[in-house]
């Protein structure tokens, strides 16, 4: 066997006039992926609150009309006759009303500004979110097809094992052990290769998800993956996150939208003062004089909140609780970001240290196969031991492969922890793909 034609077929894995890389799908997932487009109608509906909000405080201008038909029976006592007469009635009313002092709308219309703020942050944590799943998606279907190509090779090495045990024992240089323990080995594997398969549908079927159609050939890692911990220490990255966090920037805004709440609680208890001017025409028909009249009128209306069986007080209460609720959720999220982002730290850290070993550790098990073979050519070694060999060097090439994909990743997610994962980010990672 040929060790490095199969690092090789790793290489070239995808292979072909053209693959897609880590951007391309990410562009495709931008207009397809249903869960970023829900996300961005979610942050338009949100930002419409603030115009609504500040309608509150400009002047309401409504017209109403009316038209009524009337039928009047009248008896006159001076000669007992009965009068009949019917006509209509017509009307036509326009209100102006402007708010002078209104405390719940001056409550409002400051929610309204947070939550624009709020909408803006989400957008961009949903923007960051759809890049972590994009990244992620692509990686695991890329060491997926790394598991299948790796167990096709294992496969067919233990294949040219199996066949070289059946020849040993037809000319009694070999036991039947060995044909039965080559045989055991390559049905495990066959079993290996239909589970990773089915795990390479399920990948490309989740990709397929995000982009809204399927992808075929995949661009891959070029070669050596130079890696290192991150320059900044671990203290410097919880103190980014904390402060810098989307989620947390969020939970705070929530926060505020709350407080404000207990604002606009409050001061549904306060008068509110209107200056409301009225136009009205009205003509009535009928009789010998039918009548028109217009008049108009401006006032300063005010209206004092006296009691409204405790609905109040009780919107009052739920608004404070509403308050700390937020407050303490503010918290959860400055916890989890510290969290994520010291876990990412280590991720990074320990994934540059896991490299390196399982780099080296590659070339030893390459080296250790090439001797076992030769040992079995000149009859210090079995079968069983080359089998065992191959195995290692095989698993040494799968952990590496998922390392290094995961390495990458950790480094994106260490970049959202402190809100500052962007698209260039990703072409960054990009740019170590090839096809």
């Amino acid at each position: 066997m040929k060790l490095r034609r199969h690092l090789l077929l790793l290489t070239l894995l995808g292979g072909s006039a053209h693959a897609t890389d880590l951007m391309e799908l990410y562009r495709q997932a931008l207009q397809s992926d249903p869960s970023y487009a829900a996300a961005l109608a979610s942050h338009d509906a949100t930002i419409e609150r603030y115009p609504q909000a500040r309608a509150l405080l400009l002047p309401q201008i409504n017209l109403s009309a009316n038209t009524t038909w009337n039928e009047v029976d009248t008896e006159l006592r001076s000669n007992g006759r009965d009068v009949h007469s019917h006509y209509n009635s017509n009307g036509i009313v326009i209100q102006a009303k402007q708010a002078i002092y209104n405390g719940q709308s001056l409550a409002q219309v400051e929610q309204g500004k947070l939550q624009v703020e709020l909408a803006e942050v989400q957008r961009r944590a949903a923007e960051q979110d759809l890049i972590l799943r994009v990244a992620q998606a692509y990686f695991d279907v890329l060491s997926a097809e790394d598991r299948v190509q790796l167990t096709v090779a294992q496969k067919e090495a233990t294949t040219q094992q199996l066949a070289l045990a059946k020849k040993s024992f037809e000319v009694g240089t070999a036991t039947i052990t060995d044909t039965h323990e080559a045989q055991a080995r390559f049905d495990q594997i066959v079993a290996a290769e239909i589970a990773a398969r089915n795990d390479l549908n399920v990948k490309q079927a989740a990709l397929t998800q995000l982009t809204g159609k399927p992808v075929s050939h995949l661009a891959r890692l070029d070669g050596k993956l130079p890696v290192s911990a991150p320059a900044q220490s671990s203290e410097a990255w919880q103190s980014r996150a904390e402060q810098g966090s989307l989620d947390v920037a969020a939970k705070q805004l929530l926060k505020e939208v709350a407080s404000r709440e207990i604002d606009r609680a409050r001061a549904a208890h306060y008068p509110t003062l209107d200056l409301v001017a009225t136009a009205a025409h009205n003509r009535t028909g009928g009789g010998s004089s039918p009548t028109n009249t217009t008049s108009g009128s401006i006032a300063l209306q005010l209206n004092i909140p006296l009691y409204a069986g405790g609905a109040l007080s009780s919107k009052s209460r739920e608004a404070v609780a509403k308050e700390e609720q937020a407050r303490d959720e503010l918290e959860v999220a400055r916890r989890k970001a510290v969290q994520d982002a010291n876990s990412a730290y280590l991720g990074i850290s320990s994934g540059a240290a896991q490299i390196r070993a399982l780099e080296q550790a590659l070339v030893s098990s390459e080296s250790a196969l090439k001797s076992t073979r030769l040992g079995q050519e000149v009859g210090v070694r079995t079968n069983l031991d080359v089998l065992n060999a191959q195995q290692n060097w095989y698993s040494t090439q799968r952990d590496l492969s998922a390392a290094r994909y995961s390495y990458l990743l950790t480094a994106l997610r260490l970049k959202a922890t402190s809100g500052q994962l962007t698209e260039s980010d990703l072409q960054e990672v990009n740019s170590r793909l090839k096809p």
